[in-house]
């Protein structure tokens, strides 16, 4: 009876999910498919138009680009930050958090600075004489893809540390013993043992670069745009809300979709007995 009772205490939650996570979206969704002659109109002009395929493409894109970059930075960090004393690894951790105290719009105004015609990148590239006049990397694609590793790197750091801590470093010591160099075993035993982690950053900072709205709008500009400034022209520029429904329900299933597909690449790596099971 307890036990039983014990479910009715899920309720509340499941409730909360079902109006404040669903209900948005069966409410985005039933405009473009009340009948066929509209779902046809709006996903069909989506697909065949050649701009909103580049902008899903380059959506998705630099959101791949993003979580790769971040993985790459921010495994070797947590690494480094996870076998340190527990006191500094507390002090790291909380540095590694503290830019997110400040809002993402004035973080984004920063990289306006840093990455401008008259800014840092540019002012050191031409210092040391790799240009000889300031490139345009401001409102491209490779700006966005800059913010967004600033703007996500935390939440991986954060993700893995906490798997790395748990990692058994005697496991570590006895594949040195049997001969294996620290690659091989950053790749055949670390790795393995980091799924879980690794699959939570990824997911956290893939959907967050998909759906990002700030980053884009304020350093992709209007030429570069993405599925989510996308979203915001068709629905508060043109007033095409139909529009906009639709491409924020492709959005929706395209990165579920992904992370699905992500879940089960990261499980091949995962060779933890309970997998195999």
């Amino acid at each position: 009876m307890r036990a039983n009772n014990g479910k009715y205490l899920l309720l509340p939650a499941l409730i909360s999910v079902a109006l404040f996570t669903f209900y948005p979206i069966i409410q985005i969704a039933l405009p473009t498919i009340k009948d066929f002659s509209t779902f046809k109109d709006l996903y069909g002009s989506f697909f065949t138009s050649t701009y909103n395929v580049r902008v899903l493409g380059r959506t998705f894109l630099i959101a791949v680009i993003t979580t790769f970059i971040v993985l790459l930075i921010g495994l070797p960090v947590s690494l480094w930050i996870a076998r340190q004393k527990k006191n500094l690894r507390q002090v790291l951790s909380i540095l590694i958090l503290f830019p997110m105290l400040t809002n993402a719009v004035v973080r984004n105004f920063a990289w306006i600075i840093i990455l401008g015609r008259d800014g840092i990148v540019n002012k050191l590239l031409m210092a040391i004489g790799i240009i000889s006049k300031p490139a345009s990397i401001l409102y491209t694609n490779t700006s966005i893809v800059i913010g967004s590793v600033y703007l996500f790197l935390p939440i991986m750091i954060t993700s893995l540390i906490g798997s790395i801590s748990e990692l058994n470093i005697e496991v570590e010591e006895a594949a040195a013993v049997l001969g294996s160099n620290p690659f091989s075993t950053l790749i055949r035993v670390i790795l393995p043992q980091l799924t879980t982690g690794l699959l939570t950053g990824a997911i956290l900072v893939f959907a967050g670069t998909m759906t990002a709205y700030t980053t884009p709008q304020i350093l992709g500009g209007n030429k570069h745009l993405v599925m989510s400034t996308l979203i915001y022209q068709q629905a508060m520029t043109l007033g095409n809300w139909n529009s906009a429904s639709a491409i924020a329900l492709i959005l929706i299933l395209v990165s579920a979709l992904s992370m699905i597909l992500m879940k089960k690449g990261v499980k091949l790596l995962d060779r933890r007995p309970d997998n195999a099971n």
